[in-house]
């Protein structure tokens, strides 16, 4: 194992009807993370992967091309291809328990309502792997959430959220360079 290499896994779906759904938010995090470490991707095994160099690190971007609610046996595949164990990678997903553009890291937890979360949970058989979920809100009728996470952001929300995932990448980044503790007392 290879303790200065990271998968940072942004969760979404692949199908281009998908773009720029709130449900995708993982991919636009992990694509502007690539955008900025001038990372092309290429279309591999289960995922589009990037792959860069950031101070020392190795940093593989993937965005799973399963389903979401599929998304453990890319993150498993990649996990023992790339030989990294779970505390180097992290998950960023959206969340609609957080208020749209809000961030919070974690090392570990529950996957809530989310099916990505528990399928890789399901899929390593724990819990202990680092996640980034983004706030995406629930600003739904009762009884609309699928229309609502399938959805795109509402365009006064679009300066917030442009700003939140300015503010992933950096999470992603001193994630993988200042570590979970710093990184969590730093930006939650």
């Amino acid at each position: 194992m290879n303790p200065k290499k990271y998968l940072i896994i942004g969760l979404g779906n692949a199908e281009q009807k998908y773009v720029g759904t709130r449900h995708n938010i993982g991919f636009e995090i992990v694509s502007a993370l690539a955008k900025k470490l001038e990372a092309p991707f290429t279309s591999e095994r289960y995922a589009y992967k990037a792959e860069a160099k950031y101070k020392g690190r190795t940093l593989i971007l993937l965005m799973p091309t399963t389903y979401m609610n599929l998304s453990g046996n890319a993150v498993r595949y990649w996990m023992e291809k790339e030989e990294v164990e779970a505390q180097n990678i992290l998950i960023v997903s959206d969340d609609i328990d957080l208020p749209i553009g809000v961030l919070r890291l974690r090392p570990k937890g529950g996957g809530g309502s989310h099916n990505g979360i528990n399928h890789i949970i399901e899929i390593l058989q724990h819990t202990h792997f680092p996640r980034l979920r983004f706030g995406i809100g629930k600003n739904y009728p009762q009884g609309l959430q699928v229309e609502y996470v399938l959805g795109r952001f509402f365009p006064e929300e679009k300066e917030l959220v442009s700003a939140a995932i300015e503010k992933a990448v950096e999470i992603c980044l001193s994630f993988c360079t200042a570590g979970i503790q710093r990184t969590m007392n730093t930006h939650n």
